[in-house]
């Protein structure tokens, strides 16, 4: 019985986190992005504020409310003392019909309120979300590479609930415990200063016993928020690869490492609750205190004559008035800890610096015949003190070319188109257009001119038909079926049972990789663009699909300046231009004839793949050759 009693205080009681505030490091250290109360309540009030005049009427709907509340233990003192004093009659059912009256009209004001601020907290949790999910569209590709999606999803969901949940419950609830402690206080302060100097003996105590709570759960709401996101971030990372968590049989390490996140959270949450359940209990057992003051010392009072016992009657009811907007306060303390601690993380999306906005002089591109130059572009992620990822690159494409990168992994093959599509711009060196500075042209108006087929295409939850408009939203159907016949993916689609209107799972769950990249080729010939970005869309394709993949890429490839990320000789041969990429470096360029015929590096791969191919096919029992470079 007494493990038992035991088994709930066996977390360690995580003293480090109420040291360091709830952040992520340390005491000492600076933080990335401090967020103080008073500015998130006061961010918070901004969305509000935009429904100004329903709020208005809320609040004095709320006004209302605490003051019937105060009225009627008022009446109900009077007519104590009215009955007391020998007074019968009539008046009694003026003070009866006065106090139902009176509550009836607490009773329809507090529905009121009610009613209009949840109306309210949606509105403006619809436009925070909003504002969040907009903001997230213009946050720059880094920011989703140093992050999990579900600990992104986490700020977009569960954050915004816990702010949700608050605006309807608990912000009236405040602003009511409030009005109503002002207006009881001044009651009993016209009543009898005597007994309200009594019942505020206890008010030292509440604020000593909630100092002493609300520094400890405050960075425990907020590190169980953090938890929260992380572990949400590790749910959807393993649920993505569960194909690989099984084929490597690493379903216990994915198990066990879920089960210390798991345990994060319940440590954090466990002790912020307990911590915080003492409100309640220290509220109670002050209430009983200020009541048994103001009993006793009043009853005193009254039998000297120095009040009467309605106003003991009123005193006590106020008394209790006093303590339980304090109790309840406490109460919703908890709740408004959680969403601040919620609020703050999704103001620090908000707060993210965007990708860098298009400058003034930007304008928009036009007509694009498809001419780039590369001009001693260099370029690191890491701006302090790392190695440049891209070093010196120049080289030009002319208009309707087709480049391949070719190079070891890591080279910067990736990073080069990266820099073309703007994702990133360049530490120095310039990138032209038909002879236009891309920094002098808007992100979007570029990248509507540009496609991408990558090895792993990606297909959003939907029908087949608007997976291939996602090129041009505005595309007829008989110009995606077009699109569709171009990339030899119409025979395909015609035999499902729903054909183009065919419902695809989450990331095109429901057909084959190599259907996919016919998708992805017909999406991309439906965009119709002036430049084209490919990274090898053929890897590991049966050689049937692959064919029909070379020819729609064919097709999508005539008359466009290409860029190729290449890994089979095939597909590099066919190139107008090479670029050979070595440390970041352009080492050498050409095409492939000029290449072998100078002997260096690219000869030197090109001779070690034939090699190897031709190993694989004398092997008696060797594969299929894998083909690639």
């Amino acid at each position: 019985m007494f493990k038992a009693f035991l088994e709930p205080f066996r977390h360690p009681y995580p003293k480090e986190i109420i040291q360091r505030g709830g952040e992520g490091q340390p005491r000492g250290k600076p933080k990335a992005k401090a967020k103080d109360w008073s500015g998130t309540l006061g961010r918070i009030w901004r969305y509000l504020a935009r429904r100004k005049g329903k709020l208005s009427l809320v609040l004095l709907m709320v006004v209302f409310s605490s003051g019937l509340a105060l009225l009627g233990p008022y009446l109900l003192g009077v007519a104590v003392d009215h009955y007391l004093e020998g007074s019968g009659g009539r008046p009694w059912i003026i003070f009866l019909t006065g106090l139902a009256l009176v509550y009836a009209g607490s009773s329809l004001t507090s529905w009121l309120q009610n009613i209009w601020m949840i109306e309210i907290a949606q509105e403006t949790v619809y436009r925070l979300r909003t504002d969040l999910f907009a903001k997230l569209h213009r946050l720059p590709i880094p920011y989703y590479g140093k992050r999990q999606q579900g600990e992104i999803m986490s700020r977009v969901t569960n954050d915004i609930d816990n702010v949700s949940s608050t605006l309807n419950s608990s912000a009236i609830q405040i602003f009511s415990s409030v009005l109503t402690l002002v207006g009881t206080i001044t009651v009993m302060l016209l009543l009898s200063p005597i007994l309200t100097l009594l019942t505020f003996l206890v008010v030292p105590l509440m604020a000593l016993g909630m100092r002493w709570i609300t520094r400890r759960t405050g960075p425990l709401y907020k590190q169980r928020q953090r938890d929260l996101g992380n572990l949400n971030g590790y749910i959807e990372e393993t649920l993505s690869g569960q194909r690989i968590i099984k084929a490597f049989s690493q379903e216990e390490r994915v198990i066990r490492d879920f089960r210390e996140r798991n345990d994060s959270i319940r440590r954090s949450g466990f002790w912020a609750q307990t911590i915080s359940g003492f409100i309640p209990k220290l509220m109670n057992g002050l209430n009983n205190l200020s009541f048994a003051l103001v009993a006793g010392i009043g009853g005193v009072l009254a039998i000297r004559g120095a009040v009467t016992v309605g106003v003991i009657i009123v005193f006590v009811e106020y008394a209790r008035q006093f303590t339980r907007p304090l109790n309840d306060l406490a109460n919703q303390w908890n709740t408004l800890l959680s969403a601040i601690a919620g609020a703050e993380r999704v103001f620090e999306v908000l707060d993210e610096e965007e990708e860098s906005r298009d400058e003034g002089q930007t304008a928009e591109l036009e007509e694009v015949k498809g001419a780039v130059v590369f001009k001693n572009v260099t370029f690191s992620y890491e701006k302090e003190g790392a190695a440049a990822t891209l070093k010196d690159i120049s080289f030009t494409a002319e208009p309707g070319e087709t480049v391949a990168l070719v190079g070891p992994t890591g080279a910067g093959k990736t990073t080069l188109i990266q820099l073309l599509s703007r994702f990133y711009d360049p530490d120095s060196g310039t990138i032209t257009l038909d002879g236009r500075d891309l920094t002098s042209v808007t992100r979007d108006s570029l990248r509507r001119r540009m496609a991408f087929v990558l090895q792993d295409s990606f297909l959003f939850q939907g029908t087949i038909r608007e997976n291939i408009r996602f090129g041009r939203l505005n595309a007829t159907d008989a110009e995606v079926e077009e699109a569709a016949k171009l990339a030899n993916a119409h025979s395909f689609i015609t035999r499902l049972a729903d054909g183009y209107d065919k419902v695809l799972g989450i990331g095109g769950e429901g057909i084959s990789q190599g259907q996919k990249q016919l998708l992805a080729i017909a999406r991309a010939l439906l965009a119709d663009p002036s430049i084209l970005v490919l990274d090898e869309a053929t890897s590991s394709i049966d050689t049937v699909t692959e064919i029909k993949i070379q020819e729609g890429l064919q097709r999508l490839m005539r008359g466009r300046t290409s860029f190729v990320i290449a890994h089979r000789l095939n597909t590099i041969r066919q190139a107008d231009k090479i670029l050979v990429l070595q440390g970041g470096r352009l080492i050498e360029q050409g095409d492939h004839e000029t290449l072998m015929a100078e002997g260096g590096f690219y000869s030197r791969l090109v001779q070690a793949y034939l090699e190897d191919r031709t190993r694989d096919t004398e092997e008696p029992t060797g594969g299929k050759p894998s083909g690639h470079f």
